[in-house]
């Protein structure tokens, strides 16, 4: 039973490493752990050939049909920009897109997927489905494609209509919404005052409209106090997530922690009360990016929980064996084939050129809005 427990609890853990190569500490950790798989920032990707050696080599520690995710929106959240090519903001495209149609946003999806294979990377932790309100414009800047839910779902349908045709899974984020927020969930718990009302009507109408086509959601570490929610960071909470999520809203596919190290839940929970808690509330996986403390820490709190409280223990195991199942329906292809040389530069090129276009369509909009400024401020 504890090697059960074991397995159980390291295959709910995404987790992140240091660098480039893998080191002897980290192997040995993964060896004990076996995650669900990894997640690598700019600090482990020098190359294509050097990231799918590592993705290798790191899941080869892991759990089966793995994940092997980063994090690539375009603009300023790209871990592959200085690497591959520069993409442009999500919230550029989406703009671009109102007189080029969507099909420009999921030329932008296709265009992400294949360098996040070209990687070797099988998920791609974007679209951000945020509105873009006042509130959090200083927090969030250009990664919301658009202000309200109608263009939000319609620029995240398009962007993951492009990641599927290339097999790569995308992830919604940041369930329920980090639209009213103020505050950086990576340094705080931001506390967002919008009415339920508010929430169900505009932040989760993307959750609602695209509870199908979505194979992944991220939930965040914002608290709601004017919601049944209260005080508890969304990522704990029974509420959001199976209550909201799962029953009201229907969703049925994978349910992804953001980074569990980040002052938004910490400075709520300590790593094992929020490790706990979260796959109580229905979590699937939970990602810890950097440190193997908290890492060891959180694997360690799920194993001790279980083995002292038989609910615990069979909600644990449950949520392995779906984990599984869904990481085996996600990843069953495995690694997909580098590309030659030429490939690869032509892949740059074609990101590049896409980049120039919207780079072009921006300055062109910006300078209709500033003629059509001077002419009402002249007739006036």
């Amino acid at each position: 039973m504890t090697a059960n427990l074991r397995r159980a609890a390291g295959s709910l853990l995404v987790v992140g490493i240091s660098g480039t190569e893998g080191s002897g500490l980290e192997r040995a950790w993964m060896r004990v752990v076996q995650p669900a798989g990894v997640i690598l920032f700019r600090r482990n990707i020098a190359d294509a050939e050097q990231t799918r050696l590592l993705l290798a080599e790191a899941t080869s520690l892991c759990a089966a049909h793995a994940f092997r995710c980063v994090d690539v929106e375009g603009g300023t959240v790209d871990r592959l920009r200085d690497a591959l090519a520069a993409m442009p903001s999500a919230q550029a495209v989406a703009r671009a897109s109102r007189d080029a149609g969507p099909e420009l946003v999921r030329e932008f999806g296709e265009l992400i997927a294949q360098g996040v294979k070209a990687f070797g990377f099988n998920v791609t932790l974007a679209p951000v489905l945020d509105l873009a309100l006042p509130e959090s414009a200083g927090v969030m800047g250009t990664r919301a494609a658009g202000g309200n839910a109608d263009e939000v779902t319609a620029f995240a349908r398009a962007f993951f209509a492009g990641l599927s045709a290339q097999g790569v899974i995308g992830c919604g984020k940041h369930f329920p919404g980090l639209g009213g927020g103020t505050l950086d969930s990576h340094a705080e718990t931001p506390q967002i005052h919008r009415t339920w009302e508010d929430l169900w009507r505009e932040d989760l109408a993307p959750y609602r409209a695209l509870r199908d086509e979505m194979p992944m959601v991220m939930v965040n570490h914002a608290s709601y106090p004017l919601t049944p929610g209260k005080e508890l960071p969304a990522t704990a909470s029974p509420f959001w997530i199976a209550k909201v999520l799962r029953k009201k809203i229907g969703y049925r596919g994978f349910i992804f922690s953001d980074d569990m190290e980040m002052g938004g839940i910490l400075k709520y929970l300590s790593i094992e009360e929020a490790a706990v808690a979260a796959i109580r509330a229905g979590m699937n996986t939970l990602e810890i990016c950097h440190s193997p403390e908290l890492i060891l820490r959180a694997y360690e709190a799920l194993l001790h929980e279980a083995e002292t409280s038989a609910a615990f223990r069979w909600v644990l195991l449950q949520r392995a064996r779906d984990a599984a199942r869904r990481r085996e329906r996600m990843f069953a292809s495995g690694l997909s084939e580098a590309l030659t040389p030429r490939d690869f530069d032509q892949l740059r090129t074609r990101m590049q050129r896409f980049g120039e276009r919207i780079a072009k369509t921006s300055a062109e909009t910006s300078s209709a809005v500033k003629r059509e400024s001077r002419s009402v401020v002249e007739t006036a």
